[in-house]
């Protein structure tokens, strides 16, 4: 998978990952898939979007979902992201319901999370693929072999970044995370099933901003 996108910073961090005949494996199995009769999300260009779009040394809020969004059109390679002129999926929806709650920011008026990647948030899905119409259907190629060690590498090789787990798969991938040099916010999924049990008024996005103010960090504009 050389020839897709990923930054320099995180291609060194994570050079012994791709190196390992698990992830040869892994890519060979990806690009089967692609080449496959059924369509996978993102579009594979976008695969390692998140990585791209926010270099290692820039992070300074993680956010983690579970795998791409399965319709078409909708994945970009960024977590809970579309693309402008994509219909927001109802999770995303309630992430800008909870933003507006919490800092006053009107509904954006499209879906496209670039504006977070670029401030320093790392949107990072624990799969990075996924077959159109079949959720959770690449979740075990083995991506948690890259994914899990790039929140492992920022938690150890990093301090002070914002780890934002919502609902208990975001939640079990954190659980390691070391509370005393980073802070883990945790809360129900954003989902319509699960928003209305915490999500809702978990105060995440004020409290990140406090947190990066009182690192001396600038605060996301979210």
């Amino acid at each position: 998978m050389k020839e897709i996108r990923i930054d320099p910073e995180w291609r060194e961090q994570l050079a012994d990952v791709f190196a390992s005949e698990a992830f040869g494996r892994l890519a060979g199995t990806v690009r089967a898939e692609y080449a496959g009769p059924t369509p996978v999300y993102p579009p594979a260009r976008r695969i390692f979007a998140a990585f791209d779009a926010c270099p290692f040394s820039a992070v300074k809020v993680v956010i983690i979902g579970q795998d791409p969004y399965h319709g078409p059109g909708q994945a970009n390679g960024l977590s809970f992201s579309v693309n402008p002129g994509v219909k927001m999926p109802p999770s995303l929806v309630n992430i800008f319901k909870e933003v507006q709650a919490e800092t006053g920011a009107p509904m954006p008026a499209d879906g496209d999370l670039s504006r977070w990647a670029r401030q320093g948030v790392l949107l990072l899905n624990a799969s990075l693929t996924v077959r159109e119409h079949q959720p959770m259907s690449h979740a075990r190629l083995g991506w948690q072999l890259l994914t899990d060690e790039a929140v492992a590498r920022l938690a150890a090789r990093r301090e002070g970044i914002v780890f934002m787990l919502w609902g208990s798969f975001a939640i079990g991938k954190g659980a390691f995370i070391d509370r005393s040099r980073h802070l883990v916010l945790t809360s129900p999924h954003p989902s319509p099933l699960s928003a209305h049990r915490g999500f809702f008024g978990n105060g995440h996005f004020a409290a990140a901003n406090r947190y990066l103010e009182s690192r001396g960090e600038s605060p996301i504009i979210w």
